[in-house]
């Protein structure tokens, strides 16, 4: 279970960003401990603010999200053993708590939201090394579970090279391609190349075009006119992009570079992506439309069960608080001993009927999961081959630039021949190709 955690303010955001229902498809209250509201996030939150503006503390909240690993079934217990665990690695215990659940695409996870104002001595919990303390509590977790534990909790020298920022997810997005699939491009081009003509050649295949940034040095544009720059999605310093482009002044200008782009591209290439967007789009509605009927469902589902356990709860409190003797008979029983009895049977049975309403909601929930699971693994599939046609159509344009060139093969060409052996010619067979020229193969 992977843990992160933050030390924060502005509880009001926070509260906002936990409770939204609008990107997660379920949202649960699950906990709200050592406050004095008990039923609002956003009035609890507000109330350790509160605290802390006795306080010079600006960050006096700590935040933690828990995410098992993708296709594990974790109940409740184990999200709440998890948080315990953390709380008693961070000194946190005693200190007000409150835990949301959130699911979405299939899956379950969970956040937790500590003050770290003890309102005693009205002084901020310190926090020390508690990234590294959470990693430790994440490698427990792995190993109590028995899960497959992740390379870089194994060896931090081991992550994904492919790993990317925020902002560059979301330029990736705008450009409707997989931003795994864009750095590896400029990975595998930068290592590729030793100067700057090799450089520029290995991009152009793949169908990234160098140009002069005005602040960020040597950027690439796709066939959108999407800037990249080149230092950070290649993952290099700047001072090996200058080493490597000595002449960068030289390049073309952003705008110049989009011009001639919208020049060269070709009708075709239009084409390509006109088909590809109406095909995800005549696809998504109905899968979306199936995702919001299911969540709807599912929401349906969960509150007819917690109006079901509500009142079948409410109905066996009254029977248990029935038993208890009353009036002078009360009295008696108090001497006798049958109070206490029936009184611990009734904690018994209180504790009992608890579990039971607890695993006829995990039961629910774990079915529900299963579900959207199978539509999910639809929807995932539908955008893994839209970003595999989106990186295919980069390849496309590169075939296009090198015919425009007048080359006779396309990169898509070159590999096809470069994986299956050229038949030998003979001299009839040189002939006619001499006689019907050798043109680029547009049935590409």
């Amino acid at each position: 279970m992977i843990l992160k955690g933050s030390q924060r303010g502005n509880a009001a955001k926070l509260a906002r960003h936990l409770m939204n229902s609008r990107d997660n498809e379920h949202v649960e209250l699950h906990e709200l401990r050592g406050f004095v509201s008990d039923e609002q996030l956003l009035d609890a939150l507000l109330e350790a603010q509160a605290v802390a503006k006795g306080t010079r503390c600006q960050q006096h909240l700590f935040s933690l999200s828990l995410n098992p690993p993708e296709g594990e079934r974790v109940d409740i217990a184990s999200f709440e053993a998890a948080i315990e665990m953390a709380e008693q690695r961070l000194g946190l215990d005693g200190h007000p708590r409150a835990i949301v659940f959130h699911e979405k695409e299939g899956r379950r996870h969970a956040h937790a939201v500590w003050s770290r104002i003890n309102s005693e001595t009205m002084t901020a919990k310190n926090l020390p090394f508690f990234k590294r303390r959470l990693m430790e509590v994440s490698k427990e977790l792995y190993l109590q579970h028995g899960w497959d534990m992740p390379k870089c909790m194994v060896d931090q020298a081991l992550r994904n090279p492919l790993n990317f920022t925020r902002a560059e997810w979301q330029q990736a997005k705008r450009a409707l391609a997989d931003p795994r699939v864009v750095k590896a491009m400029f990975k595998q081009a930068w290592q590729s190349s030793d100067n700057a003509e090799t450089l520029k050649s290995a991009l152009e295949e793949k169908g990234f075009f160098l140009a002069r940034g005005d602040r960020r040095g040597v950027v690439a544009l796709d066939y959108q006119g999407e800037i990249y720059a080149l230092a950070r999605w290649s993952g290099v310093k700047t001072k090996d992009v200058v080493a490597r482009l000595p002449d960068a002044n030289k390049l073309p200008s952003v705008q110049e570079r989009r011009e001639e782009i919208a020049k060269r591209m070709s009708a075709q290439l239009h084409k390509y992506a006109l088909e590809i967007s109406k095909a995800y789009h005549q696809k998504h509605p109905t899968i979306e439309f199936k995702r919001t009927q299911t969540v709807e469902r599912h929401r349906a589902e969960r509150k007819a069960m917690d109006d079901m356990q509500r009142l079948r709860w409410d109905k066996e409190i009254a029977a248990r608080a029935a038993r208890l003797p009353k009036g002078i008979g009360g009295l008696w029983s108090r001497i006798t001993g049958k109070y206490s009895k029936i009184r611990t049977q009734n904690e018994m049975e209180t504790w009992q009927c608890y579990c039971r309403d607890q695993a006829e909601r995990d039961a629910m929930v774990s079915r529900q999961l299963d579900e959207r699971q199978q539509l999910q693994r639809a929807i995932k599939q539908m955008r893994d081959q839209r970003s595999k046609d989106i990186a295919d159509l980069h390849l496309e344009l590169s075939a296009y630039l090198s015919m425009e060139r007048g080359n006779a093969a396309t990169a898509k060409v070159n590999a096809d021949l470069a994986r299956q052996p050229e038949p030998p010619k003979t001299d009839k067979s040189r002939e006619r190709g001499r006689s019907r020229g050798s043109g680029p193969d547009f049935n590409l």
